[in-house]
């Protein structure tokens, strides 16, 4: 009696591992894939007879992820209805049905493919496709049900342009492709596609021009995605985070869009573009400082305004770091350097001011980054109303009450302003860091300290790198034919050659 229940226990676990190989039994290898998806009560078991023969079969599919309409029309209708009117003597073989008539004559869905064990079923079921078991085969049929719904083709939200195409990303890594695609004939864009996640696995695609990208280049972007070790990547910045050069550095080494113009204009130069599935954040690399100071509008405006506008970005860079910090240094250590109208005037207003020039900059930083984090927290309709109204309340009451002077709130208004003027958003946060390294260093050496801080912030610039590409190209290392998109944008008729720090295989842009 012990015997034979240790065999019949014997026999349960090895119908219940899931790399067993199916039988062909139908009830046997029917109940093996229960008690494995038994923990999965999405899905969803359908048991049928196939019309006209009267075999077994059966569905597996995922309530939500799979297509009911698909499995309705394409997998049951078929087999169960238009089944009856397949001639006899060609749909069995040794009085099984045969696969090969199953599949080129009966499913009509665009995708099959077979599993031979539950561990090969189970992660296919359960990302959307459909499991088909019919008595007498061993093989089991996956056929691709997935739902195709998505989120609709619409305006990129964090990168607005007043001229430019209007389309962005999706989280559809079909669609995102298919973006590319459609830009424009091009039998040269590469798409190659990986999976990331030990457990949650995820497909990755890495696109570049076949005949432009630098091979080097192309074969350190797989390599650093094969190195990818982490359960889980549920979005391109962890894939970023991976693959930077210095984890350690405060600055962007990979440049994030959800522009499918952006992403064509830089595989034009040769760069190398990651999609993946799940976000509409696109990975650039390599890229450099310059680059996330521009926006696809430079290109489609006149020259002129191109520079005008790429010129003011800069100035802007550096008011948004630097300004508080030159504030604290002249009013703490150099009044002196002030012009005389402007140092009375200045005076008269922090008359009632009771702090140092360091702790009233803090005071009115902190609260401007406070409202900032406030407003993007806060539902769209109340959140840039409270900012605005915010800000002018916090700001004049603080007047009025004698913690900061007039000037202050102008200096601190100004560099937020010209904080929002920076395009890339990641780094407009490194720049929001460094404004306060940069005011402790004012209020503790002056404007020398101000000085050393920026030599050594232009040091750490030259010498990162991302991908192998110096991050301060093309002023370091010099390369004056690649000046001519760099702080100005020279004419297109005179962009003839793609940049030289990328090292093309295609060095003409007609070519």
């Amino acid at each position: 009696m012990k015997s034979g229940e240790s065999m019949d226990s014997n026999q349960t676990t090895q119908a219940q591992d899931p790399n067993e190989w199916f039988t062909g039994d139908f009830a046997k290898d029917l109940e093996a894939v229960r008690h494995e998806m038994a923990r999965h009560s999405d899905v969803y078991f359908r048991e049928f007879q196939i019309g006209g023969i009267g075999l077994k079969a059966a569905i597996v599919f995922v309530e939500g992820l799979s297509d009911k309409n698909l499995i309705d029309k394409h997998i049951m209708k078929s087999l169960m209805s238009d089944y009856e009117e397949c001639p006899k003597d060609r749909h069995r073989t040794n009085g099984n049905l045969s696969k090969e008539y199953i599949l080129n004559k009966v499913l009509s869905i665009r995708k099959v493919d077979e599993a031979r064990r539950i561990k090969e079923m189970t992660p296919k079921v359960l990302t959307g496709s459909t499991a088909l078991m019919i008595e007498g085969l061993q093989d089991i049929f996956l056929l691709e049900t997935s739902n195709g719904k998505s989120r609709n083709i619409e305006e990129p939200i964090s990168e607005g342009l007043i001229r430019g195409p209007r389309a962005g990303f999706n989280e559809n890594l079909c669609d995102n492709t298919a973006l590319l695609r459609r830009d424009g004939e091009n039998p040269s864009l590469s798409l190659i596609k990986f999976q990331v996640g030990k457990r949650e696995k995820r497909d990755l695609v890495i696109a570049y021009m076949e005949d432009i990208a630098e091979t080097k280049l192309v074969e350190e972007v797989k390599r650093r995605i094969r190195k990818i070790d982490i359960d889980s990547v549920p979005e391109s910045g962890y894939v970023e985070q991976f693959i930077e050069d210095n984890y350690l550095s405060l600055f962007p080494q990979v440049q994030n869009t959800e522009r499918p113009d952006r992403v064509i204009g830089a595989l034009m130069e040769g760069r190398v573009a990651i999609l993946l599935d799940g976000t509409p954040f696109v990975l650039i690399v390599p890229v450099t400082f310059s680059m996330l100071l521009q926006t696809p509008e430079d290109y489609y405006e006149r020259w002129i305004p191109g520079t005008l506008f790429r010129l003011l970005r800069y100035f802007a860079v550096f008011v948004s770091f630097l300004a508080p910090a030159l504030y604290i240094s002249f009013i703490s250590f150099h009044p002196g350097l002030i012009p005389t109208k402007l140092a009375i005037s200045i005076i008269g207003t922090r008359g009632i001011v009771p702090f140092p020039a360091i702790i009233e900059a803090l005071i009115l930083e902190i609260s401007i980054e406070i409202l900032r984090e406030a407003g993007l927290r806060l539902p769209k309709p109340v959140g840039p109303a409270m900012g605005i109204v915010g800000g002018l309340i916090i700001g004049e009451a603080a007047v009025q009450a004698g913690i900061v002077s007039q000037i202050l709130v102008i200096v601190i208004a100004v560099t937020a302003i010209s904080s929002f003027s920076i395009p890339h958003y990641s780094l407009g946060l490194t720049f929001r860091i460094l404004r306060f390294i940069g005011m402790f260093c004012a209020a503790v050496f002056g404007l020398y300290g101000v000085i050393l801080f920026f030599l050594l912030l232009c040091s750490h610039l030259v010498k990162l790198k991302s991908f192998g590409l110096p991050y301060a190209s093309p002023a370091v290392p010099y390369r004056l034919s690649d000046w001519k998109d760099f702080m100005i944008r020279m004419p297109l008729l005179m962009m003839k050659r793609r940049p030289k720090m990328m090292h093309t295989r295609n060095p003409i842009r007609k070519g």
